[in-house]
């Protein structure tokens, strides 16, 4: 068994050591942002501004991204060489980008790839806009090794040779709507290397598009996209974000029942402008956007633990990548309308995600403290943490992680446990299903009396994906919790996969409520009216006649839409949000 490994209080900055003390929720930290205008305005949202604030240094540095873009054009089924960006832009002026497979052709530019990595590795100080003025550039990790593959090419020479490249982040901001030999191939190099692979997931029903891989695979984060309010004005679009929609956000489950996307975030940002040096443009509501956001969050992660030795389990080459996605996940901010799998009256034990939302929309400076609370091992458990560890079915057939809280509160107890899905090293990458295994996670709730004797609280067991999540409401009563993670009752019989290496991230903290405008703002136009109940009202009609679709509308939570909900609804009608113009005419 692994020594435990904690952070000590005595070296975390003293603001992380006054929210942990307090408990303070993760997902709804916020500090003071500069005055400076500061651009992409949806770092904002993201808790990525306040991230940089706290330590200003985390821009990372030491950190490679592998950036997988697409060639617009092919010949006789060749790729050209127009899928670089526009490195010419003021805002690559400090990146040095390193192109792996330039091909003979000229080059030629391709603004999905110049949007994607200046949201990455952008960085302009004097930058401006005609609507916005002038404001400050900042991608999320301006100072990274930015290395770039043509798609093709990296299928070629990467994937099919499994020769892992120079980056510790794989992102590809593009995907195909079938599992295939070379998405088997990502998954197996991200098991067999430790590679942190994000995709984007798709754009909703109103693209056609099904849960795309590599984003659907097993082994890696799929990213959805929180779209924008419904503002005429660019600068209030660009700041303030409402929901993930499965018209604009592809929604799971995928083919063979996996939850997807893992995770969300906003993806209209001010961009580099392909065709002019000085000019940046919105890149409008595409996971192709909110894909990069997340990939250099998971980087400023990575940062931080290479510079605390304590942290260095977070990113071992084994299983590293199962705590930083565990970590992403439970840290992420449940959005109105979260729940598990298809809208149910009951807590869904098999579907560990919600399918549009995944965990929820990325909060990096949640997922930042999560990371620096530190690992811990069984049987003691902080408030806060994670583990990277072993099970096995013959000498360790389950892991106990013990919490204890001073006093009996209303709080919300989070916990996510991922582990890989095993694949050959070989063309054509099978899955090797007598590798795999199926995990279980439980949360009990401990008599302090009597340490033997309490009740299982929740339980997330599902026989298709290798995530397990579980958020519930404590016991107001209870002062000990134990999470449990074992085999599944299905998978103990038997040696298939007799061991798992598996990460497990948890959270237990004060339970607040948000009260966000979009449980009634359906069109997310900043006014609660009679648009939203006659959306709401549509919703129940086809909520009668659902097939199992993805819908949205139960507002007080007890798995229905009914007109109990809209009686909610009109009740709020008078509420506006605070970026809400109104138009001629309308009531204030």
């Amino acid at each position: 068994m692994q020594s435990a490994k904690k952070t000590p209080v005595s070296t975390l900055i003293p603001w992380a050591v006054m929210l942990l003390a307090t408990s303070t929720t993760l997902a709804e930290i916020q500090l003071p942002i500069s005055n400076e205008l500061m651009q992409p305005h949806a770092f904002n949202q993201l808790g990525l501004h306040a991230l940089r604030q706290v330590e200003p240094g985390l821009t990372g540095s030491h950190v490679s991204f592998a950036v997988i873009c697409r060639s617009q054009t092919y010949v006789d089924g060749q790729p050209q060489n127009d899928y670089h960006p526009n490195v010419s832009h003021n805002c690559f002026a400090d990146t040095t980008f390193i192109f792996h497979d330039p091909l003979s052709q000229p080059v030629g530019i391709s603004p999905h790839a110049t949007a994607v990595c200046s949201i990455l590795f952008g960085q302009d100080p004097n930058a401006s806009h005609p609507t916005l003025g002038r404001f400050r550039y900042q991608g999320i990790a301006p100072n990274a090794d930015a290395h770039i593959y043509e798609f093709w090419q990296f299928l070629i020479n990467n994937i099919f040779s499994q020769v892992t490249p120079n980056a510790q982040v794989l992102t590809a901001s593009m995907g195909n709507p079938f599992e295939d030999w070379w998405t088997r191939g990502i998954d197996a190099m991200a098991e067999h290397s430790g590679l942190i692979v994000v995709a984007g997931i798709g754009n909703g029903d109103n693209a056609y598009d099904p849960p795309l891989y590599p984003g659907a695979s097993a082994n890696v984060i799929g990213v959805g996209v929180v779209t924008s309010v419904s503002a005429q004005d660019l600068a209030t679009r660009l700041a303030n974000f409402a929901l993930a929609y499965p018209q604009y956000s592809t929604s799971g489950p995928t083919a063979n029942k996996r939850c997807k996307p893992d995770i969300v975030a906003p993806g209209n940002c001010l961009a580099a402008d392909p065709n002019a040096p000085d000019r940046y443009q919105a890149t409008g509501d595409w996971s192709s956007y909110s894909t990069p956001i997340v990939a250099g969050t998971v980087g400023l992660l990575i940062q931080k633990a290479q510079q605390n030795p304590a942290l260095a389990n977070a990113i071992a080459r084994t299983g590293g990548n199962c705590v930083l996605r565990a970590v992403l996940l439970n840290s992420a901010t449940k959005l109105p309308f979260w729940h598990k799998g298809r809208l149910e009256t009951d807590d869904d034990h098999s579907a560990p995600l919600d399918y549009v939302q995944g965990a929820g929309m990325l909060n990096a400076l949640g997922a930042y403290i999560h990371l620096i609370s530190g690992q811990s091992v069984p049987p003691d458990a902080a408030s806060t943490g994670w583990d990277n560890n072993t099970i096995h079915k013959q000498q360790r057939p389950q892991a106990v992680y013990r919490m204890a809280v001073t006093e009996p509160t209303d709080m919300v107890i989070s916990a996510t446990l991922v582990w890989n899905r095993h694949f050959g090293t070989t063309y054509p990458f099978d899955p090797q299903p007598s590798k795999n295994t199926n995990l279980r996670l439980e949360l009990w709730a401990i008599d302090p009396n009597n340490t033997q004797a309490g009740y299982l609280l929740d339980y997330s067991d599902s026989t298709a994906d290798n995530v397990e999540h579980i958020f519930c409401r404590a016991d107001p009563n209870c002062t000990v919790y134990e999470l449990v993670v074992s085999f599944s009752q299905s998978d103990v019989q038997g040696q298939a996969g007799l061991a798992e290496r598996y990460a497990l991230a948890w959270n237990l903290t004060d339970r607040r409520d948000t009260g966000s405008i979009f449980w009634y703002d359906l069109n997310a136009d900043g006014s609660v009216d009679s648009e939203d109940s006659a959306i709401l009202i549509d919703y129940l009609s086809k909520s009668r006649d659902s097939n199992g679709d993805y819908l949205l509308g139960d507002i007080n939570g007890d798995g229905l839409i009914n007109l109990r909900d809209v009686e909610i609804l009109i009740s709020h009608a008078s509420l506006r949000a605070d970026w809400h113009k109104p138009v001629p005419g309308e009531n204030r």
